[in-house]
């Protein structure tokens, strides 16, 4: 006695969208976690208390989390690091919003017009390709040794990447919607605002988080130089005390400056942006 097996055709109920989503579901990174941001710092913490606690770092050149904040307190009851934190605070401040102001202006005149990038973008390629911290030296004899050579080196750092991503976004804008706007007769403002600025937004908050990224990694450097206040200043002098600690203080306050104002462009960007599907949506 023979038997046969029959195979059993997949029904169409069994490919339902709903089946096909399940099955791809794997593909994307999955929901965002709650405080993702703070995950990782809080990790490196961790393990920094944890190899102190077992006495596997020199306290001399790598003080314990506790001993630092108990240096930080000090020096903030003293009256030291207030002072400190409010001058580094108004130069990184200063230094942006002049380097935001002149790389948006300078890449929406090298996007949008010919002329305007023949005139521009190859003087921001050679300015790009020089150091800027190279700049200094010069920068103090046009300018002198005080606050104004520093806020005009932080603004140099901000408007290069600016530029560079929004410019790269304007450029990048489909030349059909271009011709779609003047089938529909856009004027000059209306293409501007309805084609321009959505299609370039998500290049500008690129650039402008590393503009504020560059604000920061600037000033740490021109804080030592003839500077008599500021975070770079106050390591600096650690530094000729060996001081680790008042070191380490400067730097946490530099590290978690720079995740709040990343983290605040962030947010900015996706509430501007609500309208993208992302993955990080």
């Amino acid at each position: 006695m023979t038997t046969t097996t029959t195979t059993v055709p997949v029904t169409a109920a069994e490919d339902t969208p709903a089946v096909r989503r399940r099955r791809r579901r794997g593909l994307a990174p999955g929901k965002r976690l709650p405080a993702s941001r703070i995950v990782g710092p809080a990790l490196f913490l961790a393990l920094w208390a944890a190899a102190s606690g077992a006495g596997q770092l020199d306290p001399g050149a790598i003080p314990a989390p506790w001993t630092v904040l108990k240096t930080a307190g000090h020096l903030w009851t003293d009256g030291t690091l207030p002072t400190d934190v409010r001058t580094s605070l108004e130069r990184a401040v200063y230094g942006f919003a002049l380097g935001l102001t002149a790389g948006v202006v300078l890449a929406l005149a090298a996007g949008l017009s010919r002329i305007g990038e023949a005139l521009i973008d190859g003087t921001v390629q050679l300015n790009r390709a020089i150091p800027t911290l190279g700049l200094i030296p010069l920068f103090i004899l046009w300018l002198g040794i005080g606050e104004t050579f520093k806020i005009a080196i932080i603004a140099i750092v901000v408007y290069i990447p600016i530029y560079l991503n929004l410019h790269a976004a304007l450029s990048g804008i489909d030349h059909r919607y271009v011709e779609l706007a003047e089938v529909q007769g856009l004027s000059r403002l209306q293409f501007v605002r309805q084609i321009v600025i959505p299609g370039a937004l998500p290049g500008f908050f690129v650039g402008l988080r590393l503009g504020v990224t560059g604000s920061w990694l600037s000033l740490v450097v021109l804080e030592q130089i003839n500077a008599t206040s500021g975070l770079g200043y106050m390591m600096f002098q650690a530094q000729n005390y060996g001081q680790s600690d008042v070191i380490l203080v400067g730097l946490l306050i530099y590290g978690v400056f720079g995740l709040v104002s990343d983290s605040a462009v962030r947010l900015v960007e996706r509430r501007v942006l609500s309208w993208r599907r992302t993955l990080s949506s």
